[in-house]
């Protein structure tokens, strides 16, 4: 019961995700740029995250703890950065498809952390995930589909960032209550985004409406998803943790379609399920072993 709870938690977070990219590009067409939209996700975020803290936290951490989980918020707030710079020029299901790259990603590093080579399973894993990413995105099928190395790039560098992300998430401070954790990596967070968008305050886009955007934002990418991790992931392998975050591609794809109009064809869709398949593939291979391993025990 406790790993279905603590995998719910995994889930959800990722869900939470999947909407952003959609939100994001509506704030684009109202004119604003990328660091506005960035700065007001965090800030937003971190002031609902301030709140909940006062209300329900009773616990105080040593400044170290802070500092620890504080520049966990770097690798959130630099995959904040780099998606958004994704879509200024990339579809938003093409983009979200880049970042779903975190999953092969976060499994490589949990194999060099470890200091375990890739399995056969592994591999197999990736290339199912590389052709899962070319119907996915749409190159087959798209006659209007343009290339953009420097979208294509920050797509990447999200998934990098995002990949490390999990993994720290799930082995740093794992003591400390969800509630303080999330606070001290949305504050880190916080801090990188106001250094790429100094004059926030004095610039007009809260006047023009940028706090519509930057509420949705702060909470379904500063304040859910961060809490949930910091709720789950301690509990949890990385490998299992990338798994689950595999919640945010449908979610991506469905609200593109719903609320940006965007085509999502058939070959996408299967696209998709590739992507799914190819994440499972390592996992559902793990835990037949472990079935195995069950079997063996109890008949020795």
């Amino acid at each position: 019961m406790n790993l279905f709870k603590n995998s719910l938690f995994v889930f959800l977070g990722a869900c939470c995700y999947g909407i952003l990219s959609t939100i994001v590009k509506l704030a684009y067409n109202d004119g604003f740029v990328f660091k506005d939209v960035v700065m007001s996700q965090f800030l937003f975020g971190w002031l609902t995250m301030l709140i909940i803290m006062i209300i329900f936290s009773r616990k105080k951490i040593k400044l170290k703890q802070f500092i620890s989980l504080a520049l966990i918020g770097i690798s959130t707030c630099a995959t904040t950065i780099f998606y958004y710079l994704s879509l200024e020029s990339i579809q938003a299901s093409f983009a979200v498809v880049l970042l779903f790259q975190f999953t092969w990603i976060g499994l490589l590093i949990e194999s060099i952390v470890d200091r375990k080579l890739p399995s056969k399973v592994n591999i197999i894993s990736i290339i199912i995930l590389f052709v899962g990413t070319i119907l996915a995105s749409g190159l087959l099928n798209n006659n209007n589909f343009k290339w953009n190395f420097n979208g294509i790039l920050f797509g990447f560098m999200a998934a990098l960032s995002y990949a490390l992300f999990i993994f720290f998430s799930g082995r740093v401070e794992t003591g400390i209550p969800s509630i303080n954790r999330s606070f001290s990596i949305t504050t880190g967070a916080l801090i990188v985004a106001f250094t790429i968008c100094p004059n926030y305050f004095f610039n007009g886009c809260l006047l023009e409406g940028i706090w519509k955007y930057g509420i949705i934002l702060g909470v379904f990418g500063a304040v859910l998803p961060v809490l949930f991790f910091a709720i789950g992931t301690p509990k949890l392998t990385t490998g299992l943790s990338t798994i689950l975050g595999a919640g945010e591609l449908p979610i991506a794809i469905i609200a593109s379609i719903i609320i940006l109009k965007e085509e999502v064809s058939i070959i996408k869709w299967i696209g998709v399920i590739i992507i799914l398949i190819g994440v499972a593939v390592p996992q559902l291979a793990n835990l037949k072993n472990d079935n195995n391993d069950n079997i063996v025990m109890q008949n020795a």
